[in-house]
C-alpha cells in the first residue's frame, strides 16, 4: 500500500509511518510546518479539497493523525470554533480522497464516542462541545468518503510513549506533580490508557483489512491512583497516592466552570461536568495484551521541558 499519513510527525503519526515501513509499505507525510520527514508541508485545516487532490493522487489510503486540544480555553461560544479545528478538516480530505479513488482510511478519534455509546444516558454531547465534534467528524467523514471508502475510527484513550520530543501534552504537568513534593491526590475513577506504538499497529492493522467500524485502543485499564503511582515509580519517586473525596472534585469541577463563565471562556470538555468523567471508570476492554511499563518509562524516563504538542487523549 501507499498511504498519506496527515500529521505523520506527532506522536502517533510517527509511529503509523514507521509501522507502515516495517511492514513494506509506503508512507507519505503531510503536517504543518516544512521539515526533514515532511513530504508535504500544508496546513490541513485551511486547505481546500483542490488543493489536497494532488497529494492524494497514487495513495492506496489515508491516515488523519491529527489531534485536538478539549482543554484549550476559547471564547465563547466555543462550538463553531472546534467544528471548524475537528470536523470540516476530516470532511474534505476524505472528500478530496474519494474523488481520488482511495479505497482505504484512518481516523484518529476519541472514546468519548466509545463511551457515548456505552452510556447515552450521560448525555456527553450535550454536555461537552469537545465530544459533539467527535461525534460529527466519524459521522460526516464516513459520508463525505462513502461506501467504497471504508474508514476506520481509533476510538483513543490516554497515550503514552514518545516520538523524538513528541510526547501528550499532559506528561510536562505530570512530569513535574510526579517528581515534587506536593501531595499525589487523585479521585476515584479511572481510564483505558495505551502506547502510541499500540495505537500505530491497530491503524496499520485497519488499513490492510480495510476496516470501516469504530474501533476502540486500550492496552490496560487503570485507576487514577495506579496511574499516577506507576508514573511516579518511572520517575523514581515510589510515594503514597491519596484519595480526594469526590466531593471536592465536585466543587473543583464547579469553581473551574465559574470561573470559564466570568472569562467568557470555554474548553471542549465542560468543567461543570468534568467530574463525573472523573469519577467514572472510563475503561476499555484491552485490545492489544501489551503492558504499558516500555511506554510508560519511554514517557518519564528524563523530566519533559518541551511538552505540550500532542493532545492528551481522544
Amino acid at each position: 500500500m501507499r498511504i498519506l499519513v496527515v500529521g505523520g510527525t506527532g506522536l502517533i503519526g510517527s509511529h503509523v509511518v514507521d509501522v507502515l515501513r516495517e511492514r513494506g509499505h509506503a508512507a507519505t507525510t503531510l503536517a504543518r510546518t516544512a521539515g526533514p520527514n515532511v513530504d508535504h508541508p500544508l496546513d490541513l485545516g485551511s486547505a481546500s479539497t483542490d488543493e489536497l487532490r494532488p497529494l492524494l493522487a497514487g495513495h492506496d489510503g489515508v491516515v488523519y493523525a491529527t489531534r485536538a486540544d478539549e482543554q484549550r480555553l476559547l471564547r465563547k461560544p466555543i462550538y463553531p470554533k472546534l467544528r471548524r479545528d475537528i470536523v470540516d478538516p476530516v470532511v474534505r480530505l476524505f472528500t478530496a480522497a474519494r474523488e481520488q479513488g482511495l479505497t482505504r482510511g484512518v481516523v484518529m478519534g476519541s472514546y468519548y464516542t466509545y463511551h457515548d455509546r456505552l452510556h447515552p444516558q450521560w448525555r456527553l454531547p450535550a454536555h461537552h462541545a469537545y465530544i459533539r465534534c467527535r461525534l460529527e467528524q466519524a459521522r460526516e467523514g464516513r459520508a463525505a468518503a462513502g461506501p467504497g471508502l471504508p474508514v476506520a475510527v481509533l476510538e483513543l484513550p490516554f497515550i503514552f510513549g514518545r516520538a523524538g520530543d513528541r510526547v501528550s501534552n499532559w506528561v510536562g504537568p505530570l512530569d513535574r506533580w510526579a517528581r515534587s513534593r506536593a501531595p499525589l491526590l487523585v479521585p476515584a475513577g479511572g481510564t483505558a490508557a495505551a502506547s502510541a506504538r499500540s495505537v500505530a499497529d491497530v491503524a496499520v492493522d485497519a488499513l490492510e483489512q480495510r476496516r470501516g467500524e469504530d474501533i476502540p485502543v486500550g492496552d490496560e485499564n487503570l485507576t487514577w491512583s495506579e496511574m499516577i503511582t506507576r508514573i511516579a515509580e518511572a520517575v523514581d519517586r515510589r510515594r503514597r497516592v491519596g484519595r480526594l473525596p469526590a466531593a471536592a472534585v465536585r466543587t473543583s469541577a464547579r469553581l473551574g466552570g465559574a470561573f470559564q463563565a466570568l472569562g467568557r471562556k470555554q474548553s471542549g470538555i465542560n468543567p461543570a461536568h468534568l467530574a463525573d468523567l472523573l469519577l467514572a471508570e472510563l475503561f476499555i476492554e484491552p485490545t492489544t495484551g501489551r503492558s504499558l511499563d516500555p511506554a510508560l518509562r519511554e514517557t518519564f524516563t528524563e523530566p519533559t521541558a518541551a511538552a505540550g504538542h500532542e493532545s492528551p487523549r481522544g
